[in-house]
C-alpha cells in the first residue's frame, strides 16, 4: 500500500495541472509552465504567438535551449546574461515582476522579427510550501513601445520646440533639440527639474486659468508667454499643452513657436510706419493716401488741409467721384485709367477746387503703396498755379515788346526765346532754308512789325492766303504767336526781308 501513496500523489498533481492548463489556455497573457527537472512542459497559445514560434518544441525546452534560440536585452540595449534570463531567474528560486525584454531570434538578421515582453515570474509551491513549479507569465508591450519610439523618434526630429513634463510631480521628462537650440539650455539643466524652477507659463496673460488646465491634465490653449534664458534675458513665445501618456504616467507636451522673429519684423514694420507717417504728415506739399481699387480717401496731410481748405474729417472716406475737388470729371477719369493701368503716373497737369472756390493748376504724381497688406495709391499734388500766372504774364509782356525788335540784342533775344519756350535748346527745329520764299517775305515784313492788313497791302495778297503763309511759319517753326515767330527769326540772324549775318556776342542793333 506504500507504493501507492507516491502513485496517488502524482497523479493529483497531473490533474491539478490540467485544470491550471485549462484555466489558463484561454487568458490573453502569454503563460509558461517550468519544472525545476524537466524544463519548459507547456505553454499556451498566446505564449507560442508572443516568441513567434508554432510548437512549443521550439521554444527550447530548456533553459540552454531557450537562450539558443532567444537573444534577449533590456531596453536600454544591454544584452542579458544567462543568469539574468528569466528561465534561470525562476528555477533559481526568484520571483519578479515587470521586467521589461527585447525578444529576438539571432538567426535573423538586422532584427527582422522583434517582440517586447514584460514578464512576471511566480513560483507555485506545495503543501508543504516547498516550490514545485514556476510560472513566467508574459504580455505583449510591442505596439506600444513601437508606438512610443515612434513619438521618440517625432518628438527628437521635430523642429518645432517641445518639452514634456510629468503631471504626477510637474518635472520636465524629455526635451527636444527645437527647444535647447531655441533657448540655450542643456538637455541636463532641464531634466528633472520642476516646472517651478523653469517656468515655461511666465508672463502668460490668462496664467491662473492656465496653471488649473495643467494641473487637471487638461489641454492647454495656445497663449503668449515668456521664456527666461540660460544666460539672462527672456524670449517671447506662443506655448500650448497637448496632455500625452508616456510609459503609463500621464505627462503634458509643451509646443512653442518663438516669436522674437515676428517681434522684430513688427518693430521694424511699426518703425517705418511711424517714419512714414511723420513724413507724410510733414510733408509741405499736399499728399493724399487713398485705396486703389476706388481711390477712396485714407489720409491726407497737412498741407492738403492748407492748400485745398478741406479738413481731414472732410475728405477721408470719400472716393474719387465724391471729392468736390475736381474742375473736369473727365480728367478725374483719365487719372483714374492710369491707375488703374500703370498704378502710377508723373506730373500730369490737371485743375483743382478748393473748398474757397478757387481753381488753382496743379502737377500730380502718384504711386502704388503697400501698407499693411493694402494696395494703396500715394498721390502729391503741386500747386503751379503762381508759377503758371508769372509765365503768362511774362509772355504777354514778351509779345507786347516784340512788336518791334530790331533794338534787341542777339543775346537779349537767346534769353527771351528761352523763356518763352524752356527746354527747347536741345531740340532739333526747322531753318529758315524750310520756308519758302513767300512765307520769308512774310516773315521778313512780320519782323519790321507790320500786321496783317498791312502785309496784304505790301504784298497784294488776300487776307486768307497771308493768314495762310503765317500759319504755315508757326507750324514749321513750331510757334504759336507773332512774337514767338519772330524771335525765331531773329535767332537765325533774320531780320527782315533779307537774311543776314548774326551779330557776334555782345553786339547790339540800334
Amino acid at each position: 500500500m506504500d507504493n501507492e501513496v507516491p502513485d496517488a500523489a502524482a497523479l493529483r498533481q497531473q490533474v491539478d495541472r490540467r485544470q491550471l492548463q485549462q484555466i489558463i489556455a484561454g487568458l490573453g497573457e502569454g503563460i509558461l509552465l517550468i519544472d525545476p527537472v524537466d524544463g519548459i512542459v507547456w505553454a499556451n497559445d498566446r505564449a507560442l504567438a508572443l516568441h513567434g514560434v508554432a510548437e512549443m518544441a521550439d521554444l527550447g525546452k530548456t533553459q540552454a535551449g531557450y537562450r539558443a534560440r532567444f537573444l534577449l536585452k533590456y531596453r536600454n540595449r544591454h544584452t542579458l546574461s544567462d543568469s539574468q534570463y528569466p528561465i534561470a531567474r525562476l528555477l533559481a528560486g526568484e520571483t519578479f515582476a515587470d521586467v521589461i525584454v527585447e525578444v529576438t531570434r539571432p538567426e535573423e538578421p538586422d532584427g527582422e522579427w522583434r517582440s517586447i515582453h514584460q514578464l512576471r515570474g511566480l513560483s507555485l509551491s506545495n503543501e508543504k510550501g516547498e516550490p514545485e513549479s514556476f510560472v513566467l507569465v508574459i504580455q505583449d508591450m510591442t505596439e506600444r513601445f513601437t508606438a512610443e519610439e515612434r513619438f521618440e523618434r517625432t518628438f527628437n526630429a521635430n523642429p518645432a520646440p517641445a518639452i514634456i513634463c510629468r503631471l504626477a510631480d510637474l518635472r520636465y521628462v524629455k526635451v527636444n533639440q527645437g527647444f535647447l537650440e531655441m533657448t540655450g539650455y542643456v538637455r541636463e539643466d532641464l531634466i528633472g527639474r520642476s516646472t517651478y524652477e523653469i517656468d515655461v507659463l511666465e508672463g502668460a496673460s490668462n496664467k491662473e486659468a492656465v496653471i488649473v488646465c495643467l494641473r487637471e491634465g487638461r489641454t492647454i490653449p495656445q497663449t503668449e508667454a515668456v521664456l527666461r534664458l540660460p544666460e539672462g534675458g527672456s524670449k517671447f513665445v506662443i506655448v500650448a499643452g497637448q496632455p500625452i501618456e508616456l510609459g503609463e504616467q500621464d505627462c503634458m507636451l509643451f509646443t512653442f513657436v518663438d516669436l522674437e522673429p515676428r517681434k522684430k519684423a513688427e518693430d521694424a514694420l511699426r518703425q517705418s510706419e511711424e517714419r512714414f507717417a511723420r513724413a507724410f504728415r510733414l510733408t509741405p506739399v499736399p499728399t493724399v493716401l487713398s485705396t486703389r481699387e476706388d481711390l477712396r480717401l485714407l489720409n491726407v496731410n497737412d498741407a492738403f488741409v492748407s492748400v485745398l481748405g478741406y479738413t481731414e474729417e472732410e475728405a477721408v472716406g470719400r472716393a474719387g467721384p465724391e471729392l468736390p475737388i475736381w474742375v473736369s470729371a473727365t480728367a478725374r477719369r483719365e487719372l483714374e485709367r492710369e491707375v488703374e493701368k500703370n498704378g502710377s503716373f508723373r506730373n500730369i497737369e490737371i485743375q483743382l477746387r478748393t473748398k474757397e472756390d478757387e481753381i488753382l493748376d496743379c502737377l500730380l504724381s502718384a504711386e502704388t503703396v503697400s501698407i499693411h497688406g493694402q494696395e494703396c495709391v500715394l498721390t502729391v499734388i503741386q500747386d503751379i498755379t503762381e508759377r503758371k500766372r508769372s509765365e503768362v504774364e511774362l509772355i504777354a509782356a514778351i509779345e507786347a515788346v516784340m512788336q518791334d525788335t530790331s533794338w534787341f540784342s542777339r543775346t537779349v533775344i537767346e534769353k527771351l526765346a528761352h523763356l518763352r519756350h524752356p527746354g527747347r535748346a536741345n531740340t532739333p527745329v526747322a531753318g529758315l532754308s524750310d520756308l519758302t520764299s513767300r512765307e520769308q517775305e512774310v516773315l521778313g515784313l512780320m519782323c519790321q512789325g507790320l500786321g496783317d492788313a498791312e502785309i496784304v497791302k505790301t504784298l497784294g495778297l488776300t487776307r486768307n492766303t497771308v493768314r495762310n503763309h503765317i500759319a504755315r511759319i508757326y507750324n514749321k517753326a513750331d510757334v504759336h504767336s507773332r512774337a514767338a515767330a519772330v524771335v525765331w527769326a531773329h535767332e537765325r540772324g533774320f531780320t527782315g526781308g533779307t537774311k543776314r549775318k548774326p551779330p557776334s556776342q555782345g553786339q547790339s542793333k540800334r
